[in-house]
């Protein structure tokens, strides 16, 4: 896992071609906005989270993020434990995004 600034996620997934977004906030949460093109999963599923995530292709790049940046790096150390090699955490989560937001 590495934790990215919101400058380097967002310029590191505009070059990555096998990136895929992942957002493992609440539905509550994503009602307010959320990264265009984002999965969602919501963390606190507990298992059934890790079974979502065991149906996702582990040879992508993961940019995951949450409200803070918290769940997020949570995330991605469940998903680094279940096989998937790149998980990058976007530092400050949704609160301090600043790029383009889908409702």
């Amino acid at each position: 896992m590495m934790d990215l600034s919101q400058e380097e996620w967002t310029e590191q997934l505009e070059n990555d071609d096998n990136a895929v977004i992942l957002d493992v906030r609440t539905p509550e949460e994503i009602e307010e906005g959320y990264i265009p093109n984002a999965i969602k999963i919501d963390i606190y599923l507990g298992q059934e989270f890790i079974d979502e995530l065991e149906e996702l292709d582990k040879s992508k790049n993961y940019y995951v993020y949450c409200r803070s940046g918290n769940r997020s790096g949570q995330a991605c150390a469940i998903m680094n434990s279940i096989g998937f090699e790149n998980t990058y955490n976007l530092e400050g989560g949704f609160m301090n995004w600043e790029g383009e937001v889908a409702e």
